[in-house]
């Protein structure tokens, strides 16, 4: 049998013709992640290595994003330990609040990850980068350690699961609204450790950032990794943001996967999942009379530039519901740069919505937006476990950036059609 993409990235980084599902091997990494919360574990991790440096200065990042710019004096600790460590070992990529971006907006941004490179990050959202035809996935802050001394790091040999997209999206439909579909279908373990690659004519019809929104939930639905074939749309995004050569893989004709999904675009209405999983979805229609304390729209899933462009378009002359709190998180300083020129800021401010420097700040319960006891929040972010954005017994509902920014609107959770729009 052939290979799929991920088999054939990992075999090319492994020195190896081919490799198959389940093979243990080795692989050299193109670039190793870490942030504020994990990196000070990596560190501690590789002193007890005894190693003088790392592998190359030039392939690791360390973006200080989760809970700065600091919020007390236990993540100003963390992010001085970074700091101090980047210094010392005379890393290249070291971002810090200022120059930061949410860190797998800010990656591919700073043109850090392309086609065909294996990245390994500590951080579950690393599989971001398969939008950019990448094989990326998380690691515990050990293998950090590990990546960051050697420049390796193993790797079980995913199989894979096909999802064949067909059809044009409707007017609302986002990446975000696709891939909950997907993750309502197969469940919260339906492609555990297993590769979720999407193809499709419908590709077409997906900008890199509804991309970049897929590849980044596939850990919702247990992925190691997802990932999509590069087109123009991927080779004039990386020619844009990056001057590193890329190399294009694409699955054989006779490659082998576990299961195969089509999905019709076109028939996809906006979706919601409820309380406490990713998988629990609902259509629009299917969400009945939810009211809503706060909505969120950012995060490394949903705070993009058209992320941002959807929400000021339904915002725009209009007004956050009383008792509603609304709060807008551009992914990167470049990103927050674009809102202020094209005049986003500005519909966002006189909407009554507050907007932030970039942070991971609300989507993981760190700042920013947490939630108090019985508060429910609409938020385009990645995950609504129990406690996820504060008390235990608030909620959390995942949308795409124009129903939460519908829902500010209403108060309660919305379509943008509900607003005439």
């Amino acid at each position: 049998m052939g290979m799929t993409m991920t088999q054939k990235i990992l075999a090319a980084h492994c020195g190896l013709d081919k490799v198959e599902a389940g093979q243990l091997i080795e692989a050299n990494l193109d670039l190793v992640l870490g942030n504020d919360v994990t990196s000070p574990v990596a560190i501690k991790e590789m002193k007890k290595m005894n190693v003088d440096g790392v592998f190359d200065k030039d392939k690791i990042a360390i973006v200080l994003d989760h809970f700065t710019p600091n919020k007390d004096i236990k993540s100003a600790e963390l992010c001085k330990c970074a700091k101090e460590f980047a210094n010392e070992k005379g890393i290249t990529n070291f971002f810090e609040t200022g120059e930061v971006g949410i860190e797998h907006a800010l990656l591919p941004e700073k043109g850090l990850v392309v086609a065909g490179d294996v990245v390994i990050g500590a951080d579950s959202h690393t599989c971001t980068y398969g939008a950019l035809g990448a094989f990326s996935t998380g690691v515990g802050s050990t293998d950090m350690a590990a990546g960051m001394a050697t420049g390796q790091a193993w790797f079980k040999v995913p199989s894979a699961l096909k999802f064949v997209l067909t059809g044009k999206p409707a007017k609302w439909i986002s990446g975000k609204d696709i891939i909950l579909h997907i993750i309502g279908m197969i469940g919260v373990d339906g492609a555990l450790y297993k590769s979720m690659e999407f193809v499709g004519d419908g590709i077409q019809y997906l900008s890199m950032d509804d991309r970049f929104s897929m590849t980044n939930m596939a850990i919702e639905a247990g992925g190691k990794n997802g990932i999509f074939p590069v087109d123009d749309v991927t080779i004039a995004y990386m020619k844009e943001h990056s001057t590193k050569e890329y190399h294009v893989y694409e699955a054989d004709e006779d490659a082998e996967y576990d299961e195969t999904y089509t999905i019709d675009l076109s028939a996809l209405k906006p979706t919601v999942a409820f309380p406490h999983l990713p998988e629990n979805t609902r259509t629009i229609d299917e969400v009945g009379e939810v009211k809503i304390d706060q909505v969120v729209i950012g995060s490394c899933t949903n705070g993009h530039i058209e992320d941002m462009r959807i929400a000021a378009k339904i915002l725009e002359g209009r007004h956050v519901a009383k008792g509603v709190r609304c709060i807008v998180i551009p992914a990167t300083q470049q990103i927050y740069l674009q809102c202020i020129e094209e005049g986003l800021v500005t519909s966002f401010i006189k909407a009554g919505a507050a907007v932030s420097t970039p942070t991971c700040g609300p989507c993981l319960g760190g700042h920013m937006g947490i939630l108090a006891k019985g508060e429910r929040a609409v938020a385009t972010t990645n995950r609504n476990f129990v406690g996820r954005m504060g008390d235990p017994e608030s909620e959390v509902y995942l949308a795409s950036p124009a129903v939460a920014a519908a829902s500010a609107v209403t108060g309660k959770i919305s379509c943008p059609d509900e607003l005439g729009l």
